[in-house]
């Protein structure tokens, strides 16, 4: 499905009928990521919606700048288009963690709970934005590959990697499909997400906080950080799974968002 928003074309998934709950994807990903959890949130009586972000998958990459808020509003908009007024559950996975806290700081009426996984409050390091930028630009000369390379082997944890090479091809498959100029886009953005550690406290919404314990991009110690900082919060942590353990092991992922869901209908 597709909807024109803020002078850009979204491209989403919307299955199931029941209260909704809205999937935002890592990068640089899809929102093919999240075709368990909508299966499974559809069949437990959800209205389960995944959206290509800006620049991503079948969606525009638009003429404003990619950033955590653009991506927040392009969220809101959407839910606008599609006259969905009553406030949603929005979960996040990394970059989509991003949109999520953008998205509580402009939206708090909008929400009904979160889903926070394998995220971080904190922004980049000087270091890091410094590599996004340049890691940008290599995209824009040489394409995405250099970015399959230099992610890929930290996006799964060590297990999938050795018992699960099916699920390493499938992501590879999904990074390799993302278009340069939204890759660059989104690095640079993701460059100058701000830090949210200071809005923590300002989340008033039932939050489950989910890490996989491989993780080595988002550790488990950062999503400890982010339970204590937010006050009505669980915490999962997936055995098994590195950065993806949607992907990686969703049927633990599922048992752990299924039952938060069940709690905040």
């Amino acid at each position: 499905m597709e909807a024109s928003v803020r002078g850009t074309r979204l491209v989403y998934d919307d299955v199931g009928q029941g209260p909704p709950i809205v999937f935002l994807h890592a990068f640089p990903l899809n929102k093919a990521m999240w075709r368990r959890q909508l299966e499974a949130a559809a069949a437990a009586g959800w209205r389960a919606l995944a959206v290509d972000l800006r620049g991503f998958g079948g969606s525009e990459a638009g003429s404003e700048p990619f950033t955590m808020d653009v991506c927040a509003d392009d969220v809101a908009a959407l839910l606008d288009r599609l006259d969905i007024q009553e406030p949603v559950v929005l979960a996040g996975l990394s970059m989509g963690g991003y949109v999520a806290f953008a998205f509580a700081r402009r939206y708090p009426q909008r929400l009904r709970a979160l889903v926070l996984a394998d995220t971080r409050a904190e922004p980049d390091t000087q270091e890091g934005r410094t590599g996004r930028y340049e890691q940008a630009q290599r995209v824009e000369q040489d394409g995405v590959d250099v970015v399959v390379e230099a992610v890929l082997p930290r996006l799964v944890g060590e297990t999938t990697r050795v018992r699960r090479p099916e699920v390493v091809a499938e992501v590879r498959e999904m990074m390799a499909a993302a278009r340069p100029a939204g890759v660059a886009a989104a690095l640079r953005g993701l460059a100058e997400r701000p830090d949210s550690r200071p809005t923590l406290a300002d989340i008033e919404v039932p939050t489950l906080i989910i890490v996989g314990e491989e993780d080595v991009i988002t550790p488990p110690a950062l999503a400890e950080a982010m339970h204590a900082g937010i006050k009505d919060s669980r915490l999962a942590v997936i055995p098994g799974a590195g950065h993806l353990p949607n992907m990686e092991t969703p049927e633990a992922f599922n048992d752990a968002l299924l039952g938060f869901l069940e709690a905040v209908r």
